[in-house]
């Protein structure tokens, strides 16, 4: 790590989250956050409550190593098995939206081997075996509704989808001004990563957007808000970066920004 980057990033850890949700994070002076649909995926990231405990702890318990990487940590389950990594926390936020405003049928993730991974399906039975290498779809359980039922499937999701899965299934923003809430950055394959947009906010003079970005990573791990580690705006990213997004733990490239069909 350059020198610069980590005085950056030890000026951040000193730096109180004030808001209790991330629509509560601070902005800088002179911005304003963009408009959000009420019922849209950006508008419910909003509202996800953040953890008072600012530490990042891995699925077993134990703290990761690096804790300069994050801004503030989401209040959202990590379970108890090396699953939820980087892709499938964006999965997670994206299914958990869905989920919240009873969107079951449109909850639907592809496996690495192209197969699709409904909810719907899985509601009334259908489960996902591997057979001979391949994915595929067998009724073999009781219907099921309920949290549980959302957890096991979301156990499967995280299984056999991921970067490389996920990245195909998102659209390409062509304009890095299109950029809205929900809204990811990801390089798929192995290695790979996965980052989510989960706000956005304008400089009220220029129109120029900044942003907020969170992620999971290796192993399983409570998702948080990076922090910037080349910017005095940090937690906030820049929509003018060059041709690198330089986050703590990965480097994006600009065209590696995608969406979500629907939300």
């Amino acid at each position: 790590m350059k020198p610069a980057i980590f005085l950056l990033l030890l000026i951040g850890s000193c730096t109180l989250v004030s808001g209790q949700t991330i629509g509560g994070i601070p902005l800088p002076e002179g911005y304003q956050r963009i408009t959000q649909k009420t019922g849209s995926f950006g508008a419910w990231l909003r509202q996800i409550p953040l953890k008072k405990d600012k530490t990042v702890y891995l699925y077993n318990g134990t703290k990761k190593f690096n804790q300069l990487a994050q801004y503030a940590v989401l209040d959202v389950s990590v379970g108890d098995k090396d699953l939820q990594q980087c892709a499938d926390a964006v999965m997670r936020l994206y299914a958990e939206y869905q989920y919240a405003h009873a969107l079951y049928q449109q909850i639907s993730f592809k496996a690495t081997d192209g197969t699709s991974m409904d909810y719907a399906s899985w509601m009334k039975g259908y489960r996902f075996p591997m057979k001979q290498g391949k994915l595929s779809k067998q009724l073999s359980a009781a219907p099921c509704t309920g949290r549980a039922c959302f957890d096991s499937y979301l156990q499967t999701v995280f299984s056999y989808a991921g970067t490389l899965s996920l990245s195909k299934e998102l659209q390409t923003v062509a304009d890095m001004k299109d950029i809205a809430p929900g809204y990811v950055f990801i390089k798929g394959g192995s290695p790979g990563h996965a980052v989510i947009v989960v706000d956005v906010a304008y400089k009220i003079t220029t129109g120029e957007k900044i942003f907020l970005i969170a992620q999971s990573y290796m192993p399983a791990q409570n998702i948080h808000v990076l922090r910037n580690p080349t910017s005095i705006l940090s937690p906030w990213y820049n929509t003018t970066f060059s041709s690198n997004l330089y986050t703590p733990e990965w480097i994006f490239q600009r065209d590696q920004l995608k969406r979500f069909k629907q939300g």
